[in-house]
């Protein structure tokens, strides 16, 4: 057990190395790709039509299938590596811890945004940010398109590292596949929309729970991490006390707060979704306009508040394993 664990914990860090350098290579088959492709196959399957409340049994069915598949194929691809060798089980185990991330190619999407913004290429803007959020782009300016990237990039330092991480140091690459399954529907199943409103439901909130605890962590960490990069902390403990259950989510707007607060800017405000206005608060105080480069300055948070996450996750794996030394 011990061995396991300390090998576990030497693979959660090499991922983490491994996104940062690498990112997601395309030689690769993504395991996200296959949950998305398992959520389709049970959409397919199981939903009965458009507004059907017996769909929320079936939704609920769907989560429990999708995590469990999501869980116990990885699992077995790391016992039968942990048998051949521990060196092999370290080498695909980091592979996967690595894929459960998104820092690195969160990044390299947001930049494509910000470059297009800097050349004056509104179309190419908003073309590239299309791609990294779900709402109408055609209909946004310049400072539109930046609040989008700089959103998205706020809200997935959560989603897409920072929770991953915390399930990771929970329970392994298998708590890692946990998240990301029940994450991954939430983003194809969990809207409130005719087609959705009940086969979503169990998606949504169980991703409203498994998120509730990495959320807060999140934002607190970026908030503690803001003046590494010469941001605003004092502002951002500010903006995150006020704001931070301005969203419909009880969990998007932590992380948004606090990186809305740091850079002294606004974020959030109605957003049109398939030609609809959804109304939504603002987040934060427009203490100056917001440019281009606070994308790059919002990557920067989420990539240090990341790495004090992986720190303070290593800590305390390390006091676990010197624990078990002593018994």
């Amino acid at each position: 057990m011990l061995k396991l664990l300390i090998w576990q914990t030497a693979a959660i860090a090499l991922g983490f190395l491994l996104d940062f350098i690498i990112g997601d290579p395309h030689c690769i088959p993504h395991p996200v790709v296959g949950i998305g492709k398992l959520i389709s196959f049970f959409d397919r399957r199981l939903r009965r039509g458009n507004s059907n409340p017996k769909d929320v049994g079936r939704g609920a069915i769907t989560v429990i299938a999708v995590v469990l598949i999501s869980v116990i194929i990885p699992l077995a691809v790391l016992f039968g590596a942990w048998m051949l060798h521990p060196a092999v089980y370290l080498v695909v185990n980091s592979i996967m811890c690595g894929q459960l991330l998104a820092a690195r190619q969160l990044v390299r999407e947001s930049k494509k945004v910000e470059r297009a913004l800097e050349k004056g290429d509104t179309e190419g803007a908003r073309k590239a940010v299309s791609y990294i959020v779900g709402r109408d782009t055609d209909v946004l300016d310049e400072n539109g398109i930046c609040r989008a990237a700089v959103e998205t990039v706020a809200e997935n330092s959560s989603d897409g590292v920072i929770a991953p991480l915390f399930w990771m140091f929970l329970f392994g690459a298998a708590g890692g596949f946990f998240y990301k399954a029940i994450n991954t529907m939430d983003s194809m199943l969990g809207y409130k929309n005719e087609k959705y409103l009940y086969f979503g439901r169990a998606a949504a909130k169980t991703d409203d729970v498994v998120n509730f605890i990495p959320a807060r962590i999140s934002g607190l960490l970026m908030i503690l991490t803001s003046p590494l990069c010469r941001l605003d902390m004092k502002n951002a403990w500010r903006i995150f006390r006020r704001d931070r259950l301005k969203h419909a989510s009880p969990n998007s707007a932590q992380t948004e707060s606090a990186c809305a607060g740091a850079l002294r800017v606004r974020l959030a405000g109605d957003a049109v979704y398939g030609g609809v206005v959804h109304k939504k608060e603002y987040i934060g105080d427009p203490l100056r306009d917001i440019e281009p480069e606070d994308i790059t300055r919002a990557g920067r948070l989420m990539y240090v508040s990341s790495l004090a996450m992986l720190l303070a996750g290593l800590l305390l794996r390390a006091a676990v394993i010197l624990i078990f030394l002593n018994v």
